[in-house]
């Protein structure tokens, strides 16, 4: 017998999201995703007054996910829905809460492989020389930016990256990525260089007598957020001369991109990124195709 009662839709809910956090071990963000989701369903369903999971039907869901599309909702979007539907129902039968399973024949939104926006090499130099080095911040923000584009970490992994997983003698961090999974990734000379002198002198003058295992801080001595870092980004690119969309990510996108353009095997690529799935990193091939031919129609006589 289960412990939650099959006419708790919120009940049955948090037992999802209690199993992917202790067995799944997904990250925080994920979990609030999942949240929504469900929420944003079962809003639809106790309008509808349907409010135990036995009596939910694979027309609910069809008659869900058609307002979706009739509201412009982008067909990833979609898709990411109809998985945690799926993760929903079949938790539910795992647990015997419901012997149905009304979303097992219902089929995602088709993806196209998106090709993500990333700088080229040249844009990347603007970017890191641009940064306003005269004052402690402009220095922590310049270590920031070439610690991420030097190992493609994802910018929760930047900011919450600990002083002590970084490793100067070997050249390398060992980063805390989804699902609580470890990898090690190389930091590169220049990153280095920029680290040991942010640890040996930014940092102590940033934060003070305050203590915080956090490695990049700020005056207050809290670890810097991801909003705040993403508008550093912004500001610097503007100020690079680069005004096309940028975010944290496209750098992570750019080190990978320029990895493969240079020959890097796909494999290390997808352990230095953390993707569990090498067709995630293969994405970066499709980059790497375009790139050469649009070298190819610029410069061939006949391109």
């Amino acid at each position: 017998m289960s412990k939650y009662r099959t006419n708790d839709l919120e009940m049955a809910m948090e037992g999802l999201l209690d199993y992917l956090i202790v067995e799944k071990g997904l990250a925080r963000l994920s979990i609030q995703s999942y949240r929504a989701d469900l929420k944003a369903f079962f809003h639809v369903l106790t309008r509808n007054d349907k409010r135990s999971v036995g009596k939910i039907s694979r027309e609910d869901i069809l008659s869900y996910l058609e307002t979706m599309y009739h509201r412009g909702y982008a067909p990833r979007t979609i898709a990411r829905k109809v998985s945690c539907l799926k993760t929903f129902f079949k938790y539910l039968i795992e647990t015997g809460q419901t012997k149905t399973n009304p979303s097992e024949h219902i089929d995602s939104p088709r993806l196209g492989k998106k090709i993500p926006n990333y700088l080229e090499q040249e844009e990347v130099e603007r970017l890191l020389n641009a940064v306003d080095q005269s004052t402690l911040e402009g220095k922590r923000d310049s270590t920031m930016l070439e610690l991420l584009y030097a190992t493609g970490l994802r910018v929760s992994e930047l900011v919450n990256l600990d002083t002590y997983r970084v490793d100067l003698e070997l050249g390398c961090v060992t980063v805390l990525g989804k699902g609580s999974r470890e990898r090690v990734t190389p930091l590169g000379a220049p990153a280095a260089k920029a680290v040991i002198r942010y640890l040996d002198v930014v940092r102590p003058a940033l934060i003070g007598p305050k203590r915080s295992e956090a490695l990049f801080v700020t005056r207050r001595g809290k670890p810097m957020t991801r909003q705040a870092f993403w508008k550093i980004i912004k500001k610097t690119a503007v100020g690079a001369g680069i005004f096309k969309e940028i975010s944290p990510h496209t750098l992570r996108h750019s080190f990978a991109t320029h990895m493969v353009q240079n020959d890097a095997d796909l494999r290390s690529v997808q352990a230095m990124l953390g993707h569990s799935d090498i067709s995630t990193t293969e994405i970066y091939t499709h980059v790497a195709k375009k790139r050469l031919k649009q070298i190819h129609s610029r410069y061939h006589p006949r391109g």
